[in-house]
């Protein structure tokens, strides 16, 4: 019995073994869009513009990352198993690419809303973005909407 509520926790630690990059990324761009409890069509079109930057992807491939990443976060209880990922295989500078692709996505839509700011806040804590590049990608997003 104890061996099988083991295998439970390391089920639950092998899980994140199908998030390839493109995928943990997605999946944090569509919690910022998830923040407001509503998504808008900008904010799709947001979120498939910054991951075609990110990925060079098409049109079919962002579309169909994306509904696979709406799944993943619908039934994932944290954002750690995204951010590890990320921290595994992103260096700074591809991390700041994402931060700002977050804002961007936060901006897309009626303005930025204090649950979207508190996810990619959370986001950027979890990814050991420093403060001053939060801020710059935050600025950056805003001044380019």
């Amino acid at each position: 019995m104890i061996e099988r509520l083991l295998s439970l926790f390391r089920d639950e630690q092998k899980r994140p073994e199908p998030h390839h990059i493109n995928l943990a990324c997605a999946a944090l761009l569509a919690e910022v869009m998830r923040a407001d409890h509503s998504i808008d069509a900008e904010e799709e079109q947001a979120l498939a513009l910054v991951l075609k930057n990110l990925f060079n992807l098409s049109s079919s491939e962002c579309s169909e990352l994306l509904q696979d990443a709406l799944q993943r976060v619908e039934i994932s209880s944290d954002l750690f198993q995204f951010t590890a990922v990320i921290n595994q295989q992103l260096d700074a500078a591809a991390k700041f690419r994402l931060m700002k692709g977050l804002w961007q996505v936060a901006y897309s839509s009626n303005g930025l809303d204090k649950y979207e700011e508190h996810i990619i806040r959370r986001i950027a804590e979890l990814l050991y973005v420093p403060h001053s590049e939060f801020i710059r990608a935050k600025l950056e997003a805003r001044d380019s909407q």
